[in-house]
């Protein structure tokens, strides 16, 4: 990985290195590591891939386990070596005994180009020992050194414990400086860009553009190139996986593949029906994607490649298909030289020139290089299917070892279990009707009913039928008071429920604010919620929740909300009532803990700014408004774009809780978790997120702010289950962003924002996605000072014991 002169400037660590040189340069000693900084104040950083790195600054070492494809780098603002009279890299080092690495030096043809080569050293002899290499500098022929730009330590033959110690370019003025002769084994890799990596016009289509992105979380606008440089020797390559489609989100949303690299499809394909979560025909499930394309076969859809080498190493791709009898498609290898792709050489073949056929069943086909004529299988940047004749399903997509392959094992995923004790059954004092859908406009005892979409939710004769398409953000709602209504007498009671159909979804009661009053932000205050599944009977026709199991204050209720659908699966309801007991029979489950839901600060005379992750292009100009305004924030961060070098995210979050700022969690792909079809799915977000979070900032937390905001008992029970006292965060001021930041009244947010502040809101949401967002922020700070409150982190705000003082 490169990181180009700009950006590190940006970060204010350009320094010159002095010229004629009279001692060896010490370019790393690793005192700085934790800030991933090297000696000369440059980026120094692994690649991701490494476990158990570790600094020890006594020692002045690093170690780390490494994996086939692992790199560890530290860079230059620019080192002038010829001029300043340095001859050799020197550092002792200790791997495996009989392993092999490289060293690969990247260099431009001046300090102000923005591109670079890279030449490689192959280095054996490794003992087991700490031995010093080095390593001259005359060895990589070709080589600009008047301009180097960084060094690498990879292609490590041996995945096991490997150490680096200080790393040095030697001074040919001092004392006792010699340089052994080697026999050069160096060779020129590429030319590499730091523009963007996206695929450009196609051999079919003959003219193509990419998919605009409709995602609200867009992390990058420029992809670094990632090589396969593994020289593993025989009997140790492992499939390297490209896509194994185990999220919706991160392919559609985030556009990004297993690599971390962007996929996408370019925008034709055929809309959905029967779906709310997605226009067009781009569907993740199971391990699988569904492409079904516009008519015409003009569709197609990409996954980046990254600049993998492979000779010697993967001998094709290879993927499991089901497709209907007689399908064809394109398949298209870019490549090019530069790894860039701004005009890659196209080499395209049909799915029958592969011998590809098919039946209609899920069978493993293979993409063999050797079949691309001239394929430079070294450079290949990305994969395109085109002209796709009819739908189509993808299993997971990866390089395979050798000549032939198999099909990339689809991860097991293990059944999350949830306790099933029941309780005894209890009686309460009488029971009442509350709603037999027999009014448009309110229910039985006269207070307001309906749902957030009428098209959705409909009433028809009695009954409520329910079929938001999968939409787990829509709610019906029925009010048992106009106010607050005290129902702590009916602890012992039950709400009911007949219904039909599916029991995917979350029954909520919600609870007012201390005022009682609708005009106070926030109204509701708060909620409980269960899982309608749990407490429904074996013959899915009633359901019986226990009033106790709501865990807020019963004293001021507002009423029942059914929310949370994560199915496209009608239900069907014909009566919520309260009864005084269940029927013979029914076991009553335990309550499972659910996380708080959180929308305001309770710290008397406090005010929280909570800002969700945006655009990468934007997140300086946020820190600036922050620090200028000597505030301190909350950072609500996806986990996959952190894992993204190119966002630089990773840098701006450190520098921020270096600064006293909170960075929190909000899922790894940012999805609305609540319509995940399984607990599993779930997990996978929450876990997925915590460990980026704890490999690139080395932190955890117990905050969550759900993506979309939306909200379930089965995102807030395993919340409860993985994060013990953990919360879960939403917010009580606006600023629309989402609505208003790109159209042609951007002001609205202001006047949102206003609002909300004007109401007694105190906990915001915001996110860094727009140009006019970004700009508003410093506006935003003034309203929330001008009420009076301290400006501080959410946990601070939340009166949380293990929060910094303010």
């Amino acid at each position: 990985m490169f990181f180009s002169s700009w950006l590190l400037k940006a970060l204010g660590l350009a320094k010159a290195v002095n010229s004629a040189c009279t001692s060896s340069l010490l370019v790393d000693n690793f005192a700085n590591y934790q800030n991933n900084l090297n000696s000369l104040g440059q980026w120094t950083s692994d690649d991701g891939t490494t476990t158990n790195i570790k600094a020890d600054i006594a020692s002045k070492i690093i170690t780390f386990t490494s994996k086939a494809d692992s790199y560890f780098y530290t860079t230059f603002a620019c080192a002038q070596a010829t001029t300043d009279q340095y001859n050799a890299i020197t550092f002792p080092l200790k791997g495996p005994a009989g392993a092999t690495f490289q060293l690969e030096l990247q260099t431009s043809t001046t300090c102000s180009a923005s591109t670079y080569k890279s030449y490689y050293k192959s280095l054996t002899g490794v003992t087991g020992a700490v031995q010093t290499y080095t390593v001259p500098l005359s060895s990589f022929t070709g080589a600009n050194l008047n301009a180097i730009k960084s060094i690498l330590f990879e292609s490590f033959s041996v995945n096991g414990a490997w150490q680096i110690g200080a790393i040095q370019l030697v001074c040919a003025n001092a004392p006792s400086t010699s340089v052994p002769p080697s026999t050069s084994k160096a060779s020129t890799s590429s030319i590499r860009t730091p523009s963007t990596v996206k695929p450009v016009t196609t051999s079919q289509p003959s003219t193509s553009t990419l998919k605009p992105s409709s995602s609200t979380l867009k992390t990058s606008t420029t992809i670094q190139p990632v090589t396969t440089t593994s020289t593993a020797p025989p009997g140790t390559c492992t499939d390297l996986l490209v896509d194994d489609f185990a999220s919706q989100s991160r392919l559609t949303f985030l556009f990004y593949n297993a690599m971390l690299l962007p996929s996408s499809d370019d925008g034709s394909m055929a809309p959905v029906s029967g779906r709310a979560d997605t226009g067009t025909s781009v569907i993740v499930a199971n391990n699988h994607l569904t492409l079904t394309p516009a008519s015409g076969g003009n569709s197609y859809w990409y996954t980046m490649l990254g600049c993998s080498k492979t000779t010697g190493i993967y001998g094709g791709i290879g993927m499991t298909i089901k497709a209907p009898q007689g399908f064809t498609m394109g398949i298209e290898l870019q490549t090019a030289k530069d790894c860039s792709s701004n005009n890659p050489v196209l080499n395209d073949l049909l799915s029958t020139d592969l011998g590809w056929t098919f039946d209609g069943t899920e069978k493993y086909y293979t993409i063999p290089f050797s079949k691309f004529p001239g394929l430079d299988a070294d450079h290949l940047v990305s994969l395109l299917f085109s002209g796709l004749s009819s739908a189509v399903t993808l299993g997971p997509i990866a390089f395979y070892c050798g000549s032939t392959g198999s099909a990339y094992p689809i991860p097991s995923t293990a059944a999350i279990v949830v306790p099933t004790s029941t309780i005894p059954a209890t009686t309460g004092p009488s029971a009442y009707i509350i709603d037999t859908f027999t009014s448009t406009d309110s229910n039985n005892l006269g207070f307001y009913h309906g749902g957030d979409d009428p098209a959705l939710f409909k009433q028809t004769t009695s009954k409520l039928t329910i079929n938001t398409k999968g939409n787990a953000d829509l709610s019906y709602y029925t009010q048992i008071s106009g106010g607050c209504s005290d129902i702590r007498s009916y602890d012992n009671s039950y709400v009911h429920i007949s219904y039909t159909g599916s029991s995917a979804f979350t029954i909520a009661l919600q609870q007012h604010n201390p005022t009682c009053n609708p005009d106070i932000n926030p109204y509701p205050y708060t909620w409980d919620s269960v899982e309608a599944s749990r407490y429904s009977n074996s013959g899915k026709t009633d359901i019986y929740i226990p009033i106790s199991h709501f865990l807020i204050n019963r004293a001021v209720v507002i009423g029942f909300s059914l929310k949370g659908f994560y199915t496209s699966t009608t239900t069907t309801i014909t009566k919520i009532e309260i009864v005084k007991s269940v029927p013979s029979g029914f076991l009553v489950p335990s309550k499972l803990p659910t996380v708080p839901l959180v929308f305001a600060c309770t710290r008397p005379n406090s005010f929280a700014f909570a800002i969700d992750d945006g655009s990468p292009e934007y997140a300086q100009r946020v820190v600036s408004s922050i620090a200028a305004a000597g505030i301190k924030v909350t950072f609500f961060t996806v986990g996959a774009p952190l894992l993204d070098a190119s966002t630089n995210l990773t840098n701006v979050y450190k520098n921020m809780l270096n600064a006293g700022h909170q960075v929190a969690y909000h899922s790894y792909t940012h999805p609305p978790l609540e319509g995940l079809p399984t607990l599993a799915a779930i997990d996978w977000e929450i876990n997925q997120d915590i460990a980026a979070v704890s490999k690139t900032l080395g932190i955890t937390s117990k905050y969550f702010r759900p993506p979309f905001g939306t909200e379930g008992a089965r995102i807030r029970q395993r919340l409860a289950a993985t994060i013990p006292g953990s919360k879960f965060v939403a917010w009580s001021v606006d600023v629309q962003d989402w609505l208003w930041a790109a159209t042609s009244t951007p002001e609205k947010q202001l006047a949102n924002f206003q609002a909300d502040v004007d109401k007694g809101g105190n906990l915001v949401v915001m996110h860094y996605l727009f140009e006019s967002t970004v700009s508003y922020l410093p506006q935003f700070i003034e309203i929330a000072r001008k009420t009076g409150k301290q400006m501080m982190r959410v946990d601070q705000c939340l009166e949380d014991p293990d929060a910094p003082p303010l």
